[in-house]
């Protein structure tokens, strides 16, 4: 629990000026959205057009922008003013959230912890995780149940690996990333030689996969190792579960993937860039930085143009792409402007026949 002054103390860390309209002695025992939250709770109003809401809100405390109109307090509501509200929220809900207990402190007495690798201060392994020969893994950093790394995994500080995370053999992540459960890091790529007679020979895949610093990677995501050299996810990186990067790939700063996207070889992707759910790359492209591509698109070619925003099957800049969609509307009118003129040219030569 927190006062609302307690709670206005934390942004003060974060934002200047915090504006405080009603009590700040008030106790916040949680968090809840706005339909949602009652007295003793707080949420928050990042977007004018839902200011509409704020009269009907039972919150006793709503975090609103600077220039949002509010109330004078009076009727036992309060407001706390930022200049980004959601971000604010952001930090409140991570003060109430607290810590998910993922592994005991220690290495748990199922684990197998290979005599070769070395672990950090305050690390975490948990029931029946398995760390193979000469791995390392930095201070704090927890493992979860059922983790596999193989051989020559390097894990940073600060990390987190969920429940039945794999990392194959030479898999290197940074300080503070995030894994969920069922992802696996460093599976082979997809490489196969084809022959004469319709079979194939696999390719060895001998490189790694790096994941640089302060990375989030979702439930049930790969990654596959590079053919040579690396797979790399740099850092800041957020995707999504169901994701599949493939060899060679290089995702870029700060890029946000989102779910179910297929990322093919050798696919070079921006800083920044936002990728919607269910797109799907051709192999050995470039995308430029800060590049938003949306849902479902499918990207056959590169797009050097940062700052782009595409969409689409095949992907084209937006604007191109909706003039199309706008064109395709109008095929219908089109064509029955189509079927007239030619039954009036029909009818005149009949005429001139007759």
């Amino acid at each position: 629990m927190m006062t609302i002054q307690d709670i206005k103390s934390l942004l003060e860390q974060f934002f200047h000026p915090v504006e405080l309209v009603g009590d700040g002695g008030v106790v916040i025992t949680g968090p809840a959205k706005i339909e949602d939250a009652g007295s003793g709770q707080v949420s928050f109003v990042a977007n004018e057009k839902y200011y509409r809401f704020l009269g009907d809100a039972k919150a006793s405390l709503l975090i609103v922008h600077l220039d949002a109109p509010v109330g004078d307090g009076s009727d036992g509501r309060s407001f706390l003013k930022v200049k980004d509200p959601y971000t604010a929220f952001v930090f409140v809900l991570q003060k109430f959230a607290g810590e998910r207990r993922i592994a005991a402190p220690g290495v748990a007495a199922s684990a197998s912890v290979a005599p070769t690798a070395r672990l950090g201060r305050n690390v975490s392994i948990g029931e029946h995780a398995v760390i193979g020969e000469r791995c390392t893994i930095g201070d704090d950093t927890v493992i979860g149940p059922n983790t596999v790394l193989m051989h020559d995994v390097k894990i940073g500080n600060g990390c987190v690996l969920y429940p039945q995370v794999t990392c194959y053999d030479g898999t290197v992540i940074g300080d503070r990333v995030i894994v969920h459960s069922g992802t696996v890091i460093g599976a082979d790529g997809f490489g196969f030689a084809p022959q004469k007679d319709g079979s194939y020979i696999k390719i060895p895949q001998m490189g790694t996969v790096q994941i640089e610093d302060d990375v989030e990677i979702g439930a049930n995501t790969t990654i596959d190792r590079a053919t040579m050299g690396k797979t790399v996810v740099c850092k800041g990186a957020k995707i999504d579960n169901l994701v599949q990067i493939a060899h060679n790939c290089r995702i870029g700063e700060d890029t946000v993937i989102a779910s179910q996207a297929g990322i093919s070889g050798s696919v070079k992707i921006g800083r920044q860039c936002l990728i919607g759910g269910q797109a799907g790359f051709a192999g050995h492209l470039e995308i430029a930085d800060r590049t938003s591509i949306a849902a479902k698109a499918g990207i056959s070619k590169s797009f050097t143009e940062p700052g782009l925003a595409i969409r689409g099957v095949p992907a084209q800049p937006m604007r191109d792409q909706l003039r199309q969609e706008a064109q395709i509307r109008g095929l219908g009118a089109l064509k029955e402007k189509v079927d007239e003129l030619e039954a009036r040219i029909k009818a005149i030569l009949e005429g001139r026949g007759a």
